[in-house]
């Protein structure tokens, strides 16, 4: 019968969701039912220094926490283990293997480090544990890399190698690459892993490849309970184990999973959902780090085409390695799409200089105070422009567009404006679907490049105005932000980062006003946290 253990990390990658605070009880309970279902290695927690213990999380500061967290459980015959990023926790802070409630150490390392990292597992193994050295992002490894690495493993003889698929990259033709090409050339008796993530909805497809594999060496295949684990989470231990019961004659004890995932996971998936989902496709599609995508998502002015379109120009060597200087440098670049706009804005100097001009902003004044809005309209007769949405209490004559995003979701009332004689003033980061907007101003002068937003649309709007020599606008529904309350007269408008950062941006729209009132004179009829009510 082939040798095939299945290896349990639910307490240590599943600790991305909740900072590894699964509750002292919850760990227990956790940890003993996967005991009784029989899997050969359960996984318990990272060791890391930097943290201080803490019964309630499965993140550690050395070795003996372990036994204080889980030592009084019969760990039976489960081999059990912790991992240490390289580099976070020191050999000092491992017992030796004998004196330890541990049984092995997984190490993790980069590609960069694999000649430091394997030095440290060398020292690991002298104290007595099984050690386990685990590639991380293994795609990021040519055949070249790869064989330099094995021949590093072979003079560790590790207890097995594991190669660790981090962004969810794989199909079965590279998987099986990597994976023949580590069977064919690690030395006899070294175990060969495979830890999958779910970017693709491929990771529980690719262990059964990984399984269907024939080889003469121990294999071991990573699951969680549920699937539960970082970004698009792991593959789910509950289907691996039905696999290999059904078809390689193991004797997991199924039920005893589904118990644990009822009574100690559930609450965490309701908390905090993990599984495939489009943020995570994203990444994986562009093979790249998911922070890249996090960090282009949380400027909210990016369509999905527009965020591809930025991922596709980041350098290889860069794409697994996060760099947040980096990626905002491409934002801005791309952001700065020029245009020659000079006879646009000679238009818009007869439609909009020494007019009266009421600029419509989406806070939630719009309807709270609508009856203060209605009556100076009703007076002045000012020209109406809304900032990235139509209202639905007034008739806007313009509208101005800075956000893709945002536009994606007006298209279809946008449309019908039009119809109604409704201009559109578009920055040249936005693409139309068809034809041209009424106007297009060239976005990289209205960029604040130092700014906490670099594109927030308020100031660029004044910008523009002020460029084509308005001196003059007054402002309703332009609130500012609060971190309690809601921030916008639509909560379909809602974003997060804006409460998040309120007092920031609150700050930088203030100091922009103040910067431009010897030229430019801007009111407000609406309570607004930029500037005292006129």
């Amino acid at each position: 019968m082939k040798d095939i253990k299945l290896l349990d990390c639910t307490l240590r990658d599943g600790g991305y969701l909740n900072d590894w605070e699964f509750g002292h009880s919850n760990l227990i309970s956790t940890f003993e039912r996967l005991v009784n279902t029989n899997t050969e290695i359960i996984e318990i927690g990272f060791l890391d220094e930097r943290r201080e213990f803490d019964v309630n999380r499965s993140i550690m500061p050395d070795s003996e926490s372990a036994r204080k967290i889980y030592g009084k459980v019969d760990k039976k015959n489960a081999i059990i283990v912790g991992m240490i990023d390289y580099g976070t926790c020191s050999i000092g802070q491992l017992e030796k293997c004998e004196d330890s409630y541990l049984d092995g150490i997984r190490v993790i390392f980069k590609k960069h480090l694999m000649h430091e990292a394997i030095e440290f597992c060398k020292q690991v193994k002298n104290l007595g544990y099984k050690v386990f050295a685990q590639a991380v992002s293994i795609t990021s490894y040519n055949d070249e890399e790869l064989m330099e690495l094995v021949e590093l493993v072979n003079q560790l003889d590790p207890y097995a190698m594991s190669m660790v698929d981090t962004y969810g990259l794989l199909y079965k033709e590279n998987l099986m690459h990597y994976f023949i090409q580590l069977d064919k050339h690690l030395k006899e008796g070294i175990g060969l892993g495979y830890h999958s993530h779910n970017n693709f909805q491929l990771a529980y497809s690719n262990c059964m490849e990984v399984l269907r594999y024939e080889t003469k060496r121990p294999v071991i295949v990573d699951g969680t309970l549920y699937g539960m684990g970082k970004s698009a989470g792991n593959a789910p231990i509950e289907l691996l184990a039905m696999h290999l019961n059904e078809q390689y004659e193991k004797n997991y004890d199924i039920s005893q999973m589904l118990e644990a995932i009822d009574g100690n996971i559930m609450q965490w998936h309701l908390k905090t959902p993990w599984g495939y989902s489009m943020f995570y496709y994203v990444a994986a599609s562009n093979h790249c780090h998911p922070n890249y995508v996090q960090a282009l998502m949380d400027h909210h002015t990016l369509s999905i085409k527009s965020i591809n379109e930025i991922l596709d120009k980041i350098e290889d060597e860069k794409k697994l390695l996060f760099d947040q200087k980096y990626i905002e440098e491409l934002y801005y670049e791309y952001q700065k799409e020029q245009c020659d706009d000079s006879e646009d804005k000679r238009k818009l100097v007869s439609a909009l200089k020494d007019k009266d001009i009421l600029i419509l902003g989406p806070g939630s004044t719009l309807k709270s105070e609508s009856s203060k809005i209605s009556q100076y309209i009703k007076e002045k007769k000012p020209l109406l422009l809304s900032i990235n949405f139509i209202p639905d209490e007034f008739d806007v004559d313009y509208v101005f567009l800075s956000n893709p995003r945002r536009y994606i979701r007006l298209m279809h009332a946008l449309k019908e404006k039009r119809n109604g004689n409704v201009e559109i003033i578009a920055t040249s980061n936005v693409t139309r679907a068809k034809g041209k907007f009424s106007y297009t101003l060239n976005n990289s002068s209205l960029l604040d490049k130092d700014a906490v937003v670099m594109d927030y649309s308020f100031v660029m709007l004044l910008k523009a105005l002020r460029s084509i020599g308005v001196n003059k606008v007054t402002c309703a529904g332009l609130d500012g932000y609060s971190e309690e309350q809601s921030n916008y007269a639509s909560k379909d408008m809602e974003y997060w980062f804006a409460k998040r950062n309120a007092a920031l941006l609150n700050r930088y729209v203030t100091e922009f006003l103040n910067s431009i009132e010897s030229d430019m004179k801007v009111s407000f009829i609406t309570t607004t946290l930029y500037k005292e009510k006129e």
